[in-house]
């Protein structure tokens, strides 16, 4: 739901006010004057459950479906396969490396960071 509990209790609070002000200066007991109040707090309390509802759904907005074309669902095929042939790779290539040692590995990074050196001081 829109909101919090605190809604209803300010609701509430709100219309204990109003009624009481209202009735105030009427002839009136001043015990009925306070359990009018209290009722119309607490019908507004469960009144604002409504409109809280009321809010939540009219600011509800739903994902609209589309209808997809035929072009779209094998869009959608052809995705999902490279989404699976990209983890495959990555798998293997996961898989290369654990077999090699990581002696192997730095020594690549190493020749690689001294190629990329040299051609800086080429260029």
């Amino acid at each position: 739901m829109f909101g919090s509990i605190f809604y209803n209790l300010w609701g509430a609070l709100i219309a204990f006010s109003i009624y009481f002000f209202m009735t105030f200066q009427k002839p009136l007991t001043p015990l009925r004057i306070i359990i009018g109040s209290f009722v119309a707090a607490l019908i507004v309390f469960f009144v604002m459950y409504l409109v809280r509802l009321l809010i939540t759904y009219i600011l509800f907005t739903p994902e609209t479906d589309k209808v997809q074309t035929e072009s779209e669902l094998d869009e959608n095929v052809s995705d999902e396969q490279n989404d699976e042939n990209q983890k495959k790779h990555n798998t293997s290539s996961t898989v290369e490396f654990q077999d090699e040692s990581t002696e192997d590995i730095a020594q690549v990074v190493r020749t690689m960071m001294s190629r990329e050196d040299d051609q800086q001081v080429n260029a």
